[in-house]
């Protein structure tokens, strides 16, 4: 991917709707980007992995999103409470079903979904912003060493930034970059459009890019873990 260095927007990139403002009166929605979709080669998921280790992350390159699904398993002791962030990796690896579904770990999606948002959101959020473990994906990694997440509401921000005793990320090879300005221009004009369809048909509402998270370091030991795949998937 060394071609996507500073690479110029394309002129229908961010077409059709404001990426900032998830404006509803766009037309749906912007074709994305699809050179953001080509998996990185071994030598840069190298880089990048080596970047994260000396910023002081737990960093594994794994063959696939299978691979991670194990890898998680044996990650997470059972009776963990943990959230999911909203993430197509987990769903399509089948990672969200073991955690939500599998009896092994007490989940707090499943249990915010149960509760009254009328009466009980400073709880929900409680939960949300401070599990035990926070798993997710982000929709970027660059070879220099940071990782970047973009929120429409904001709710895994928290969790992601401090908020979680511990993060397990799960990144596809697609989402490693040269660095922070290509890696702005993957989440605008690649996962922000795609984000955009899924929002639109799961929750008829448009996305928005109104928060975006640059995690460049890691001080706490053993605190955070970045499972990086050969394997390209999610967005």
């Amino acid at each position: 991917m060394a071609a996507y260095r500073n690479p110029a927007l394309p002129p229908d990139a961010v077409g059709g709707g404001d990426p900032m403002t998830g404006d509803a009166t766009a037309t749906t929605p912007v074709v994305p980007d699809e050179r953001f979709a080509l998996p990185a080669q071994d030598h840069q998921l190298t880089r990048a992995a080596d970047a994260l280790a000396r910023r002081g992350f737990a960093v594994e390159i794994l063959d696939d999103a299978a691979a991670a699904r194990a890898r998680i398993r044996d990650l997470l002791q059972e009776g963990s409470t943990v959230f999911t962030s909203t993430s197509e990796t987990l769903r399509l690896s089948g990672i969200e079903d073991d955690i939500n579904t599998s009896g092994r770990y007490r989940p707090i999606k499943p249990l915010v979904r149960s509760m009254d948002r009328a009466t009980r959101m400073d709880e929900i959020r409680s939960l949300i912003a401070t599990p035990q473990v926070v798993v997710g994906s982000v929709a970027a990694v660059t070879e220099t060493g940071s990782l970047l997440a973009a929120s429409n509401t904001g709710s895994q921000i928290p969790a992601y930034a401090g908020g979680a005793a511990h993060r397990i990320w799960v990144v596809g090879a697609q989402k490693v970059v040269p660095d922070l300005d290509t890696a702005l221009r993957r989440i605008e004009t690649y996962a922000y459009p795609l984000e955009d369809v899924r929002s639109r048909a799961a929750y008829g509402k448009p996305s928005a890019m109104n928060e975006v998270l640059i995690v460049n370091g890691e001080p706490v030991p053993g605190r955070t873990r970045v499972l990086l795949l050969r394997q390209a998937i999610g967005y």
